[in-house]
């Protein structure tokens, strides 16, 4: 079968548009409703107990947009888009930012491991070995003098075990004001001088510009490991606590229910806001989750609860949506619930 001219030209058009509306990246990034799965293959205690129930990991989905993706994100509820960069800052490559991400998410499993082991009463040691910078401030003291990985164990001086002590230190100076960061690279030991400076739309608050977590090492005894793989970010934390404490404890505390939630734990157990949720919510009823519990900010408006319980309602799902402020909050809740 001969092709003419025009038809070749005609389908080399179609191929090139069909191209362009499926592969074509726009600058912007859209996030969606990911899946909700069970932590017992991802969280696994040393002899930990077996429950009737399971914790659910919930998870976003997200990816820089095509034309075709964009529309559809324009039709479908719960998809968000976002300009590429609010996701991902100007100069951050995709593998600096997946490291971000990466770090974030060893540092919720940190966090959640010490508050399980601890309100389940068992073994662990916690040696503290500095500040990682995770992020720099694109325009602040940081940024070309200190990058993501540096490892800061001291400022004037002063010895720097985790980020409450740098935060602090550099809170009782003025803007202006030159500090001294000692940090390691590479396994050398490195210092810059640096001038505090007013973060740009807030000026009450001064620093040089970078996100930092605590550098830990933390031993517990029966171990626990984590297999997330590439999921990153804090989210996890709240649901990683409670099925690391669910394995520890000899009591079901799923009661044979399926739990999902999300939240940011700190290391005293307090669980922060996220983004997403309405879209985790949308994931956990797909999963058929009975119980999902969200951040409840201490009330205030347009809090994660807020926004979770307005999903569940819009959705129509029988879920159960439960406001909580930290991890023993979840636990009561569970504790009082009669087997399902």
């Amino acid at each position: 079968m001969k092709f003419t001219k025009k038809q070749v030209v005609a389908l080399v058009i179609v191929v090139i548009l069909a191209y362009f509306l499926a592969a074509f990246k726009l600058p912007y990034y859209i996030y969606k409703p990911g899946g909700a799965d069970a932590l017992n293959p991802i969280v696994s205690v040393e002899n930990g107990y077996q429950s009737t129930g399971d914790m659910h990991l919930v998870t976003v989905s997200g990816g820089q947009a095509t034309p075709i993706q964009f529309v559809w994100a324009k039709l479908l509820p719960h998809h968000q888009i976002l300009p590429l960069e609010e996701v991902r800052p100007e100069g951050i490559s995709d593998d600096e930012y997946m490291h971000a991400q990466l770090q974030m998410m060893e540092n919720s499993q940190e966090a959640s491991t010490v508050v399980a082991y601890e309100a389940a009463d068992k073994d662990i040691t916690i040696d503290y070995n500095g500040v990682f910078v995770v992020s720099v401030v694109e325009g602040m003291p940081a940024d070309g003098k200190l990058k993501m990985g540096d490892r800061i164990i001291g400022i004037d001086g002063v010895n720097v075990k985790e980020a409450d002590d740098l935060i602090k230190y550099v809170e009782s100076k003025n803007a202006n004001d030159t500090i001294e960061v000692e940090f390691v690279r590479d396994e050398s030991t490195r210092f810059e001088e640096l001038q505090l400076k007013t973060f740009e739309g807030a000026e009450n608050k001064i620093g040089i510009g970078i996100q930092l977590v605590t550098d830990r090492s933390v031993t517990v005894d029966p171990s626990v490991e984590f297999s997330s793989g590439s999921i990153g970010g804090p989210s996890a934390g709240l649901m990683f606590s409670l099925e690391i404490y669910d394995q520890l404890t000899e009591d079901d505390i799923t009661k044979g229910f399926e739990i999902a939630g999300t939240g940011e734990i700190d290391y005293d157990g307090t669980v922060y806001r996220i983004g997403g949720i309405d879209k985790k919510v949308v994931a956990a009823d797909k999963e058929g989750v009975d119980i999902f519990f969200a951040p409840n900010e201490n009330g205030k408006e347009n809090s994660n609860y807020q926004v979770a319980a307005k999903t569940a309602e819009e959705i129509g799902t029988e879920m159960k949506v439960v406001p909580i402020e930290t991890f023993q909050d979840a636990i009561e809740y569970l504790e009082q619930l009669d087997l399902k």
